[in-house]
C-alpha cells in the first residue's frame, strides 16, 4: 500500500484556527505544481516509522515554509511516498532554487537523518520492489549479484531517484527495470 504524506496537510494542521499575519504562500499542493517544476528525490535506506515520517515531514515542512532563493519565496510542495521517498518540487516559473537554497534543504536532511538513524543523503543506491511489493534499498555495486540471484529481473519495479522534473517524476519514477534500461540506452 502506498503511504503518502504532504507538507501542505502538515501546515494546515499546524495553523488550524490560528490566524497567520504573514500568510505563507510558497507551500502549495504537490499535485498543483506544473510538470516543469524542478524536483529532488531523496530515498531513505530504511522504511521510516510513523514517528520518523512525521518528524521528517515536520522538519522539512518548517524549512520549506521559509524557503527562499535570493530573498524570493519559492513556490514548493513535497510528498513522502511509501515511507521511503521524500520528493520536493519547486515551481521555477516564479523563482528558482539557487545553490545556497538547495544546500539549505540538504543541511536539514543531513540533520534529520542523524536523528532518525537512517541515510537520506548520498548516492550509489538502488531502490526496487521485492516480490512481496516492499521497497528495498541496495548499493548500485550489488546490481549484478541481485540480477544473478533473481532478486531483480526485467519485470522488477525500480525507482529513478535521478529525475529532475515533475512531469518525468509523474510518469517514470516507478517502473519496470527493463523499461528504464531501454530509456537509458536511448539517452
Amino acid at each position: 500500500m502506498r503511504h503518502v504524506i504532504c507538507v501542505e496537510a502538515f501546515h494546515a494542521e499546524r495553523r488550524a484556527g490560528i490566524p497567520d499575519p504573514h500568510p505563507i504562500m510558497p507551500v502549495v499542493s504537490f499535485d498543483s505544481l506544473p510538470d516543469s517544476a524542478r524536483v529532488w528525490i531523496v530515498g531513505s535506506d530504511q522504511r521510516l516509522s510513523e514517528d520518523g515520517a512525521t518528524a521528517l515531514m515536520r522538519e522539512v515542512g518548517e524549512m520549506l515554509a521559509d524557503w527562499k532563493a535570493h530573498g524570493e519565496p519559492l513556490t514548493v510542495g513535497s510528498r513522502l511516498i511509501d515511507d521511503r521517498f521524500l520528493v520536493v518540487a519547486v515551481d521555477q516559473s516564479t523563482a528558482g532554487a539557487s545553490g545556497c537554497s538547495i544546500d539549505g534543504l540538504f543541511r536539514v536532511l543531513q540533520r534529520v537523518q542523524g536523528t532518525l538513524g537512517v541515510n537520506l543523503v548520498g548516492g550509489g543506491r538502488l531502490f526496487y520492489r521485492d516480490g512481496q511489493g516492499q521497497v528495498r534499498c541496495a548499493q548500485q555495486s550489488q546490481l549484478d549479484d541481485l540480477r544473478a540471484s533473481g532478486e531483480i529481473t526485467k519485470d522488477t519495479v525500480v525507482f529513478d531517484t535521478t529525475i529532475t522534473d515533475l512531469g518525468t517524476f509523474r510518469s517514470k519514477f516507478e517502473r519496470a527495470s527493463e523499461k528504464r534500461e531501454k530509456d537509458e540506452q536511448k539517452a
